[in-house]
């Protein structure tokens, strides 16, 4: 009994020191350090926002995934952006039919 149990403790000692030693050299596996609390990696142009603002977004990791807020966030200004673009490429394609017709 003494021996399966010592056989046991010995087993749980190399299993931490080894879970230890991992965690040491591979990290949280995350591909940047963690942000201090309470800072925000997402960040975007006040306007024209460019298709490679919106591929360098990054948001705040937590506990179920990404922060809540700043995924809504982005997704109001993208969409913001969007009906700016939309309005502008109408009142051009008003004009230019309004100077085609005209000629």
């Amino acid at each position: 009994m003494t021996t399966a149990l010592i056989y046991l403790v010995v087993m749980m000692l190399v299993a931490a020191v080894v879970f230890l030693l991992a965690s040491v050299v591979f990290g949280r596996g995350e591909e940047l350090p963690a942000l201090p609390p309470g800072a925000s990696p997402t960040r975007l142009p006040s306007s024209g926002v460019t298709a490679e603002d919106v591929r360098d977004v990054r948001f705040q990791l937590v506990v179920r995934g990404y922060k809540m807020s700043e995924v809504d966030w982005v997704l109001r200004r993208l969409s913001v952006e969007l009906d700016d673009l939309r309005a502008e490429n109408a009142e051009l394609r008003e004009r230019a039919a309004r100077g085609g017709a005209g000629e």
